[in-house]
């Protein structure tokens, strides 16, 4: 008995020693596996509490941390039960074009004609505060701020390369909105030289733009405005939540987040609850991994929402020879009918929707009668059935071999490169890499289907 009894003093005095060790963010802790890192203590975190207890804001419940395995975080100093207030961020911890609007630039949005944008003033807003530096209201929050991000909109040409082909295509639709976002908005910029200590094109340069940009769309909770004179008729719902956007996503999480009328603060409800000395997390939706690499710059490990997509250019590879006949006119009924959208593998193999362009593409002459009822997901003949998933693991195969390539490539470019580049690849390679699990499931799956065994 007192060997237990020295063996159970023994855990609850670690325990207390974690417990302080965390609250003091002096000394490292072990949670669930993955050593954590308090943050509390630095400077810009000690700065960026103070300043919002002056805004009416501080938890007790959470604290900025270090994980292992997604970086900066909040960590739950104790239990939360399902539905339990997770934060409650007043309104005056947010950063909205109202904030901006009130602030020493506000008489310059005000007067510049025609008005801009809510996205380019809060955008102006942040370039402004960290050109200000230390005498800028919300310097505590920009010192938080990422340095740079691993968005789309910041990779190199190389980088951008290595993408699947329709992340490709949007990415680089980004990093041309924000180069014509800086072109366009280089009068205004002018326009605020008396606000500045050195010439406008050093403080409002492209990486300034893209910086601010990048900062807004990952970072920004969803908060509806008033339409404003001073402001284009663009919709207005960004809010930056200092503190509150240290939260990570996980898929599976669920939360309840909103901007209370009544309390007037931005208010996030924890659904299933959280351990303590766990990490606490959000859910930005139910979000495959390219979207979350596009919108904030990160691929989440096993989202059950991963999927692999399909484009037409690929699909028109892969049609067989029977099908070829009036490919045109089948591409043409197919993007007419917005059916070429959304064409996956998943984990369980291709989507019903891709099952059914292909047998549509497959049709042959003879069967187009049967298009209505191809349509509805009916297989013309077992022959034609079997054709279809030959074409579907062919499809595969040929995903499969790009990603493989890729990844080969990434693992040749990362023994020789910066680290800034090297953190795009990483990145690259974690949505690259979980394509290769996913189509190799999926090919699985195909392949112990009866018509592929026929055919081999």
């Amino acid at each position: 008995m007192a060997q237990r009894s020295g063996r159970r003093a023994r855990r609850k005095r670690r325990k207390r020693e974690g417990v302080a060790a965390v609250q003091s963010g002096l000394r490292r802790v072990c949670v669930f596996s993955f050593v954590t890192v308090t943050l509390s203590h630095e400077p810009p975190f000690v700065c960026l509490r103070r300043w919002l207890q002056k805004r009416g804001f501080s938890s007790r419940l959470l604290l900025p941390a270090h994980f292992s395995d997604t970086g900066r975080g909040l960590l739950s100093l104790t239990a939360l039960q399902p539905g339990e207030l997770l934060i409650s961020l007043p309104e005056s911890c947010l950063l909205t074009t109202s904030t901006v609007l009130k602030s020493y630039l506000g008489q310059y949005i005000k007067r510049w004609q025609p008005p801009v944008s809510p996205l380019l003033a809060l955008c102006t807003f942040l370039i402004c505060e960290r050109h200000l530096g230390e005498d800028a209201d919300w310097m505590p929050y920009i010192k938080v701020l990422p340095t740079s991000y691993t968005c789309p909109a910041y990779f190199s040409d190389e980088v951008i390369s290595l993408l699947p082909s329709g992340v490709r295509e949007r990415a680089l639709q980004q990093k041309q909105e924000v180069q014509e976002l800086h072109a366009s908005s280089l009068a205004f910029f002018r326009f605020l030289q008396p606000l500045l200590v050195c010439c406008v094109e050093e403080v409002f340069s492209l990486e300034a733009v893209l910086w601010a940009w990048c900062s807004v769309n990952t970072r920004t909770v969803y908060k509806k405005h008033p339409y404003n004179p001073s402001l284009s008729r663009q919709e207005d719902v960004y809010a930056l939540a200092p503190y509150l956007d240290l939260l990570n996503h996980r898929p599976d999480t669920q939360v309840q987040a909103c901007f209370n009328e009544v309390s007037k603060c931005y208010e996030v409800h924890i659904l299933q609850g959280c351990h303590k000395f766990q990490q606490a997390f959000i859910c930005y939706g139910p979000h495959d991994n390219q979207r979350l690499l596009l919108e904030y710059g990160f691929v989440a490990p096993d989202n059950p929402h991963g999927v692999v997509y399909v484009e037409e250019g690929l699909l028109q590879k892969c049609v067989s020879a029977e099908g070829r006949g009036q490919l045109e006119q089948k591409l043409l009924f197919l993007k007419q009918h917005d059916l070429l959208q959304n064409l996956t593998f998943g984990v369980d193999g291709p989507s019903w929707r891709l099952m059914t362009v292909l047998r549509l593409l497959s049709l042959r002459p003879e069967h187009y009668p049967q298009w209505k009822s191809v349509l509805q997901g009916a297989a013309v003949s077992e022959e034609t059935e079997q054709l279809n998933v030959l074409m579907a693991a062919h499809t595969c195969q040929l995903l499969l071999q790009d990603t493989t390539t890729v990844l080969d490539q990434i693992s040749r470019l990362r023994k020789q490169c910066d680290q800034v580049l090297r953190e795009q690849l990483e990145v690259v390679a974690q949505l690259r890499q979980e394509e290769q699990g996913i189509l190799g499931r999926s090919l699985d799956v195909l392949r112990r289907l009866p018509a592929h065994s026929q055919a081999e």
